[in-house]
């Protein structure tokens, strides 16, 4: 599998190296203005697919980084609130014609920093409902272009690239074309704001839209309004269906590389607009919301080392399961002259910490009323500090037992078992799944392929065994006694985005 990111690197260091030649605002005159935040959410991205991971001048990087949860929904919902999804209610994803979506009283960090004055705009994939007031624009954000789910969610006129390989959008009435494993029926809308503007859109120039959006709502709004700003681009980009711009060389390039420097780009240009309009007070964030889907076989990115050998004749060790390379992400953070470059942290680290650090950065705090499972990390961030979780837990994502469960812990260098199973692999093999009692053990200290669990009838068993159940179970008590929510999952077909129902797959055009 081929690895990109070197266009990445670049620009972070460009970022760099272009903003040390500027004197900031708060050094003129003392006081520190609150930073920008830019988020970056890539799709389906596995932790072997960029050369962060293998190149130690990554501005910084964080190589045990996981996903909250290790599918879409509960991944971003955690995200967006830093809470779990047995707080937040949102156990797995949401769909087409899902009424509701990520619970009104659960509170994004969208609406916390709008609140205290950003201008926040969201660029991308949402998937935490889409009717009312499940839109982003009523859940923090000021300006929403994007699909509200996945890309595969819908057909298309120019289908990408996946398999199965799908068919394109009907034209007539009269025509059907049925598969099960495919959206036929409804084309994939792009909306902007709360209005559906194109249906279906054209996901080959999407990368590009993208692009332009975020340019022109972010770095030109923000200056027009004088505010700090929030950013959150959540691509489409690496989720099937592969697609990616006509001049890119797709004879040198196979699809998934094509699509990756795709991507490349995109972020390369929001990255290069930071440095051309010298946003240096901006701190840049790019991870991955869960690991590469492998069913999707060569359109699938790489899991890197940690392959999940242990079942690896069950099935397969990325998206959904609890396996390193279902959560494990690339992880980037950038900041001029706050972030030293060329900097690796190895604590354990989460996206649940991305809600408390960019509020603390912005000198603002979450409702009180609830409790948070993340971590403010500023000091891993600015000071070099090793302090980071001590346990995390790793929910189920669909691949093994009940939806949003806690029955895989890591505790510092070791990871505890209660439940395994692969996931379906390229060719549709899969395993069975096993409740583990006792629970597996594995040292990734000295296995990170999750090869050989530790023997239970070790001293470190034992020893590791009573502070995994210690952790857990206090875990599951603060949950319990927690102010929680339940996510509503009732799907009716009048919920299903359509610009023109009367209409084929609900076809319209541009309606700006």
């Amino acid at each position: 599998m081929a690895q990109f990111g070197f266009c990445l690197l670049l620009l972070f260091f460009g970022l760099i190296h272009h903003i040390k030649s500027h004197i900031k605002k708060e050094d003129q005159t003392g006081v520190m203005e609150r930073p920008n935040f830019i988020i970056i959410l890539a799709d389906d991205i596995g932790w072997g697919d960029l050369w962060v991971n293998s190149t130690p001048t990554t501005p910084h990087q964080n190589p045990d980084f996981h996903s909250p949860a290790s599918t879409c929904s509960p991944s971003r919902a955690t995200l967006l609130t830093g809470r779990h999804g047995l707080r937040n209610g949102v156990t797995h994803n949401f769909a087409v014609g899902s009424v509701r979506g990520l619970p009104l009283n659960e509170t994004t960090f969208a609406q916390v920093l709008h609140d205290a004055g950003y201008y926040t705009a969201i660029i991308g994939k949402w998937h935490l409902g889409h009717n009312g007031s499940y839109s982003p624009v009523h859940r923090g954000f000021d300006y929403y272009f994007g699909i509200c789910y996945s890309n595969d969610m819908g057909s298309t006129d120019k289908p990408g690239l996946d398999l199965p390989s799908c068919p394109p959008c009907v034209h007539s009435q009269y025509t059907t074309r049925k598969h099960e494993e495919c959206y036929t029926e409804v084309a994939l809308p792009l909306f902007e704001n709360e209005t559906i503007i194109e249906q279906p859109l054209d996901t080959w120039s999407l990368k590009n839209r993208y692009a332009s959006a975020a340019v022109k709502q972010i770095f030109t709004t923000s200056f027009s309004k004088k505010q700090p700003f929030l950013l959150y681009v959540a691509l489409a980009h690496m989720h099937v269906p592969l697609f990616h711009n006509s001049f890119l060389n797709v004879t040198t390039q196979d699809p998934f590389t094509a699509s990756l420097s795709d991507m490349d780009s995109l972020v390369g240009t929001i990255m290069q607009t930071v440095s051309t309009e010298q946003l240096e007070n901006t701190l840049i964030w790019f991870t991955g919301d869960n690991g590469p889907w492998e069913q999707k076989c060569q359109f699938a990115g790489h899991v890197g080392p940690f392959v999940g050998k242990w079942q690896a004749t069950g099935g397969g060790s990325a998206k959904r399961t609890t396996w390193e390379g279902g959560h494990r992400v690339p992880t980037v953070v950038a900041w001029p002259k706050k972030i030293k470059p060329n900097s690796t942290s190895r604590a354990l680290l989460s996206g649940l910490d991305i809600f408390p650090t960019i509020l603390s950065l912005a000198g603002v705090k979450p409702p009180s009323d609830r409790r948070y499972d993340g971590n403010d990390i500023t000091d891993i961030l600015l000071n070099d500090s090793d302090t980071a979780h001590k346990s995390l837990m790793h929910p189920n994502s669909g691949a093994a037992g009940q939806f949003g469960d806690l029955q895989t812990i890591r505790l510092k260098h070791h990871k505890a078992f209660y439940i395994t199973v692969g996931s379906v692999t390229c060719g549709g093999r899969s395993g069975q799944q096993q409740y583990q009692d006792p629970p597996l053990i594995f040292d990734l200290s000295q296995d990170e392929a999750e090869e050989t669990p530790l023997n239970p009838e070790s001293d470190e068993y034992r020893s590791v065994l009573k502070e995994v159940e210690r952790e857990r179970e206090a875990l599951l008590w603060d949950i319990a006694t927690d102010k929680v929510s339940l996510a509503d999952y009732t799907v009716i077909p009048a919920a299903v985005p359509c610009c023109q129902p009367h209409n084929p797959t609900c076809r319209c055009h541009s309606l700006k």
